[in-house]
């Protein structure tokens, strides 16, 4: 089967087999192939196994399509052949790929930046927990902290900008 997705600002083109063995897959994004293993944890939990590498994914159903939480980024990830030629200005959750966001109800439980922190991409902002296991959100790229829009030991859930982050700009410095 053939599918399009958009993820974020970017369409792919994803050929899937038929599943391998039941609950494996294989798929191919370009000249990648990948093998992906999976098992459900919960009804928003995914253990996968990627070309060997375990990960847990958490889906979200949006609506415009789902919101998948990987290793502390949010990705919206919509069916191409499905959307409107224009849909306006997109706002919430669909606001920006980098968008600092909780993958499902959860509660504050560590802030790590202050306002006016310089941060790295990949580094850690917000410590959420939700059913007994902690997550850590990090920053989507290199920037500025520009507001820190929680308290610890608030409930949040996804959606909820938690922090903003000014996007530094190569050759802006």
């Amino acid at each position: 089967m053939k599918y399009r997705l958009k993820i974020g600002e970017e369409t792919a083109d994803l050929d899937v087999s038929h599943p391998v063995r039941g609950k494996n897959i294989e798929f191919a994004i370009g000249e990648n192939t990948y093998h992906v293993d999976h098992q459900a944890i919960s009804n928003n939990c995914l253990r996968l196994i990627v070309n060997g590498k375990a990960i847990e994914a958490f889906l979200i159903r949006g609506k415009h399509g789902k919101h998948v939480f990987v290793k502390g980024r949010t990705f919206l990830v919509e069916d191409a052949d499905q959307l409107p030629s224009h849909r306006g200005r997109p706002t919430g959750v669909d606001q920006a790929p980098g968008d600092v966001t909780p993958p499902m109800p959860s509660v504050v439980v560590r802030i790590m930046v202050d306002e006016g922190d310089l941060v790295k991409k990949g580094q850690g902002l917000i410590v959420v927990t939700a059913m007994k296991m902690e997550t850590t959100l990090k920053a989507p790229y290199d920037g500025t902290v520009t507001a820190i829009k929680t308290t610890v030991d608030a409930k949040v859930a996804p959606g909820d900008i938690l922090v903003e982050i000014d996007e530094e700009v190569p050759g802006n410095e």
